[in-house]
């Protein structure tokens, strides 16, 4: 049987997937979820902190265990597993990318984000003077960064949340089709996605074709509808077979 392995993306941790990881366990399904350097509980110091250093956090997991993988990305997080799938592709059934960025072969998370203008009410965030971090400026996290998940989850991320390092964004992907480009790829778009809109995440997955779900909520289903999100991950890892 397949385990899910959930990567999430930039401020957040390990904590993000709690009620998917709930609800896949209650399926009878191994799933698990990483912090990534300097994130979550991890202490890496933020020099330290770059995306060899998310790969190799993502592959130590990967081998940890012989059953094939769903590796699922979430935001920054689908860098990361794009990433260690060019390092790992024989470890892995299917990759999942939850509003996640896609990138190809010589771009960085950075240049993606760029390309289309994040609406207005997104969460805000900071650069440092040194240009070596970011982080969140934004007083209202439910109401303006997670508006369709519950009170509760805001609050948990007010408390959890980190400072994310801009060297992850700011590295090129190395793929090649003989390594990332032979694993299945699912695209779960989030329709009212404030943080990757709605426009970006269909011009990544149109460069890098996938099959496609689509999800009415934010830029968390996790939080929002994890039953839903779920039933999608069961599905890709059915198809894969």
């Amino acid at each position: 049987m397949s385990r899910f392995l959930l990567v999430h993306g930039a401020f957040h941790g390990a904590w993000c997937w709690y009620r998917l990881l709930a609800w896949l366990r209650a399926q009878g399904r191994r799933a698990e979820a990483l912090d990534l350097p300097g994130h979550g509980r991890d202490r890496t110091p933020l020099e330290a902190v770059t995306l060899d250093a998310y790969v190799a956090r993502v592959v130590q997991a990967l081998d940890a265990s012989p059953e094939p993988v769903v590796l699922v990305g979430h935001s920054m997080g689908g860098g990361v597993i794009t990433q260690a799938a060019e390092a790992r592709p024989q470890r892995l059934r299917a990759l999942v990318y939850v509003a996640a960025l896609l990138p190809r072969a010589g771009d960085t998370l950075l240049q993606l984000l760029q390309e289309v203008p994040v609406p207005e009410p997104a969460a805000r965030m900071r650069l440092s003077e040194d240009r070596r971090r970011l982080w969140m400026n934004e007083p209202d996290l439910h109401a303006r960064v997670y508006p369709d998940c519950r009170a509760e989850d805001a609050a948990l991320a007010g408390l959890l949340l980190v400072e994310q390092a801009t060297q992850p964004l700011l590295q090129p992907i190395r793929t090649t089709e003989a390594g990332f480009g032979r694993v299945p790829r699912v695209y779960v778009e989030c329709r009212d996605d404030r943080a990757v809109p709605l426009a970006l995440q269909r011009a990544m997955h149109a460069r890098l074709p996938c099959r496609v779900e689509t999800l009415a909520t934010g830029h968390f289903p996790m939080l929002s509808m994890p039953e839903r999100l779920g039933a999608l991950l069961l599905e890709a890892d059915a198809r894969a077979g």
